[in-house]
């Protein structure tokens, strides 16, 4: 499947709407920071009919080292983000698991 890029996004909203491409780039950047500011100060982000964005902290565990496996690597805690897609969203990509056994990806 094709990668979507920012710059893809900002030239077919531009397009939509009629507003220049920096303009559109700066709303998503702007979307974007305040997003990661948020999720940096520990909130959640909840985007009804799209889905919610949440900060989970992984516990501590031990890993191996896989060129020495007789090796204990410790790994410590860690933040990490979690995106939860909302029901309208779930609804709309439901359909592209076919398309994706199909071409085997």
């Amino acid at each position: 499947m094709p990668t979507v890029t920012k710059r893809d996004l900002v030239n077919r909203i531009s397009n939509l709407t009629g507003l220049t491409q920096q303009q559109v780039f700066d709303v998503i950047q702007k979307t974007l920071d305040e997003i990661t500011n948020d999720l940096a100060k520990g909130d959640t982000v909840v985007m009804r009919n799209f889905g919610t964005f949440e900060v989970k902290v992984t516990k501590a565990k031990v890993g191996r080292n896989p060129k020495d496996p007789s090796k204990d690597v410790p790994i410590p805690p860690r933040a990490v983000v979690k995106f939860k897609p909302g029901k309208e969203m779930k609804e709309q990509v439901a359909p592209v698991l076919p398309i994706v056994q199909e071409r085997g990806e």
